[in-house]
């Protein structure tokens, strides 16, 4: 026996959805309709608009049947006839604006964004600490305080529309005062205590992003206290630097989750880690359906978002290779292509339907060199590395010009940024330098590699090959090694690479981002990767950090920055233009410096 399924009158839910428009309008009229009823309303509106057309065809069917009815009771309503044409007129123009509100209030389209996004470790903003997942949870979190746009100099209120910092004598103290009427996707409104819970969580969790939370800011779970349900106050040291936490909020690290909900999905302590690995608790203008790694991230809009997005969806299809990015952006598969060649970008971008973009950038391309693999401890091997890279031909010939020569810590665009670059290829140079060092045959060593397209347009492949090939020249046999972002990653913060060829960007837009991280062992970050302690340097960092005076902090860090370019273990290789294709029908698309986009300005 088969099962049948009853089904109900499309007029007979229109007839329904009109009723509770109707009582909508009453509501109105007795001084507004209640929060808890407008999802209710606007449900309603859009089963009306979806079923109308096929009411329209039944109307027109029935209409002979309909007009000789009407025609029978007319003369009964005849008295009733000049109060209806009264509530008519009265009501139809609120009738109207509810139904356009409450369509015209739904986003609708999908933005398809084709990109390398295989080193998503988590989307949970405690933990994540890579490209592809900051691009993600940006859309998805909202700190205290944020930036807009593609402007770096002027914070902006988020979910605190008011700051204030206090000197209190040995301390500094931190007012924030909440806006109204924030909610998160869950519909819990947004309250001091789950600033507290987030701030506490990513505290207790310590994961990679952790540290600017524990070392930059040195706050611990103490520091941070709701005073009332609208007020947070956070205290620091007088040590750390306020503006460095303020620009720190901006960070995915800085996301505020629902307390409630991530409470309500904790297992043995993980403070909800777990869920929140592939689900979302924010309060940004989309929210997380389902991460599938390897394959995709899709975003929906946040119904409770303060600032609805223009599009429903963002689709972040894992593409890594950029043939095949192109290949579906000109078949209109896909809507922004991010990791295509310069090549390339001049080849689609003549094909109808597409055009290209350029975005500034804070991230360096270096080599890590991990100074406990011998021979990468002596200081002349690593000097005779950067001596041998011909950085030139990397820039103008593999970027085809998209990307700066930039051989020190701090990039383009930062506080203190030194644009010395001393080394230029010296094979004779660094041949002698590997003399000195007792290794004048040279020496083989594993090069760790990510897979796919980089940004700046260029595969990390062919990158890769450049260096090794520089290398081979003064008899350095690097065996590339090339594996997922993810893996790559692990494996290097746990101090298991060789050399490293990977990327960075700074996670706040202040020098100290990247000072901080490159020579700050205690941090474990990037000189903990590497294995590189150097006490005087993480000193000489954490003193230009606190120096309140702008012209001795660049001072400060350009003595620093040129110790690093000597004596670190990096070979900085360049700063890249971020380019883009995408089909002309994309309005809207601004890419920030610090790597990410806001997805719900974009259009299409």
């Amino acid at each position: 026996m088969q099962n049948k399924r009853k089904t109900t009158p499309r007029a007979l839910v229109l007839a329904g959805v009109l009723g509770i428009l109707i009582a909508a309008l009453a509501l109105a009229a007795c001084g507004g309709v209640p929060a808890n009823v407008q999802p209710t309303i606007q449900a309603a509106a859009q089963t009306a608009q979806a079923v109308a057309p096929t009411v329209q065809a039944a109307v027109t069917n029935i209409a002979p049947t309909v007009q000789a009815a009407a025609q029978t009771a007319q003369a009964q309503v005849t008295q009733l006839a000049p109060t209806v044409q009264a509530i008519a007129t009265t009501v139809a123009p609120t009738v109207a604006a509810v139904a356009t509100q409450a369509a015209g209030g739904q986003p609708s389209g999908t933005l398809t964004y084709a990109s390398n996004i295989d080193d998503i470790v988590s989307l949970d903003p405690a933990i994540a600490y890579e490209f592809s997942g900051v691009v993600t949870d940006h859309n998805v979190y909202e700190g205290l305080v944020q930036f807009i746009g593609s402007d770096l100099a002027n914070l902006k209120p988020a979910l605190a529309d008011k700051w204030d910092i206090k000197d209190a004598g040995d301390k500094w103290e931190l007012t924030f005062t909440l806006r109204d009427g924030a909610k998160f996707s869950t519909g819990n409104p947004v309250t001091a205590d789950d600033v507290v819970f987030s701030i506490q969580r990513a505290i207790a969790l310590n994961k990679s992003p952790a540290f600017l939370y524990i070392d930059i800011a040195k706050l611990t779970q103490d520091s941070v206290v709701a005073k009332d349900p609208k007020t947070v106050v956070i205290t620091m040291p007088k040590d750390a630097s306020p503006q460095a936490l303020l620009t720190i909020f901006t960070f995915t690290l800085g996301g505020i989750v629902d307390s409630k909900e991530a409470k309500a999905h904790e297992k043995d302590g993980d403070f909800g880690s777990g869920w929140l690995l592939d689900h979302s608790a924010g309060t940004g203008p989309y929210m997380i359906d389902h991460w599938t790694k390897d394959v995709e991230v899709l975003l929906k809009a946040n119904p409770n978002a303060s600032v609805q997005p223009k599009l429903a969806q963002v689709l972040i299809k894992h593409i890594p290779e950029s043939n095949n990015q192109q290949s579906q952006l000109e078949k209109g598969d896909v809507d922004v292509a991010q990791n295509l060649t310069p090549e390339q970008i001049g080849d689609v971008t003549k094909k109808p339907g597409v055009t290209f973009a350029k975005g500034n950038s804070l991230l360096l391309f270096y080599v890590g060199m991990n100074v406990t693999v011998k021979p990468l401890d002596n200081e002349k091997v690593r000097e005779a590395i950067r001596t041998v890279i011909d950085y030139d031909g990397i820039t103008k010939d593999l970027l085809s010009g998209n990307g700066t020569k930039w051989q020190t810590v701090i990039p383009n665009g930062l506080l203190g940024a030194n644009p010395d670059a001393p080394f230029q290829q010296d094979i004779e140079a660094a041949k002698a330098l590997l003399k000195e060092a007792g290794v004048e045959g040279g020496f083989e060593i594993e090069l760790g590699v990510p897979t796919g397209a980089a940004p700046g347009g260029v595969a990390w492949a062919d990158l890769a090959a450049k260096v090794q090939s520089d290398l081979d020249q003064v008899g350095i046999k690097a065996n590339i090694k090339q594996v997922a972002q993810a893996e790559l990653l692990t494996n290097y913060r746990a101090q298991k690479g060789q050399l490293t060829m990977i990327l960075w960007g700074p996670d706040f837009p202040d020098p100290d981002a990247n000072v901080g991280p490159w020579t700050d062992y205690a941090a474990k970050s990037i000189a903990y990767r590497n294995a590189w302690d150097d006490k005087d340097a993480a000193a000489q960092g954490r003193a230009a950090a606190l120096e309140t005076d702008p012209a001795k902090r660049a001072a400060a860090y350009k003595t620093l920055t040129d110790y690093i370019l000597h004596k670190g273990p990096y070979a900085v290789l360049y700063q890249p233009t971020q380019l883009f294709a995408l089909r002309d029908n994309v309005k809207g698309f601004e890419w920030n410096p610090m790597g990410y986009a806001d997805f719900w300005t974009i259009s299409k």
